[in-house]
């Protein structure tokens, strides 16, 4: 196992329904460390850089409209393996696939709002990391 770093972005539905500290205890139950903490109201200009891989999909609007609708809150969670660890802990982005025991399995009412976004790999860490915290 390698001591890494990931980012970890907590969606407007998580802050409005409450699940903020259940989310957060999940994660440092599994042992990881959160090093760093931001709530942020995002700006369109934000949103255009992070989902720029996405934008010509025919959610993207969606998205775009839905991380509009409220604050979010951008971790650095820090421990072994807790890139990959992070995205079986929070489950699949399509939620119907989302086995009981993650969080959006557990919590999660649509795809569209699915409550957490976690780096997919190494590398959109450092990508997602300087998007989040220095714009």
């Amino acid at each position: 196992m390698t001591r890494d770093k990931t980012f970890i972005m907590l969606k407007p539905d998580c802050i409005k329904r409450g699940l903020v500290g259940e989310v957060i205890s999940r994660i440092e139950k599994k042992g990881w460390r959160i090093s760093h903490a931001s709530t942020k109201t995002l700006e369109p200009a934000f949103l255009y850089t992070f989902y720029e891989h996405i934008k010509d999909q025919p959610y993207f609007l969606d998205v775009f409209n839905y991380m509009l609708s409220g604050t979010v809150i951008g971790m650095i969670v820090e421990g072994d393996d807790v890139v990959d660890g992070m995205r079986r802990l929070i489950g699949s982005t399509r939620v119907e696939e989302s086995p009981p025991g993650t969080i959006r399995g557990d919590f999660a009412v649509s795809s569209a709002n699915s409550l957490i976004h976690a780096s997919h790999t190494s590398d959109n860490v450092k990508k997602e990391l300087d998007i989040f915290f220095k714009t």
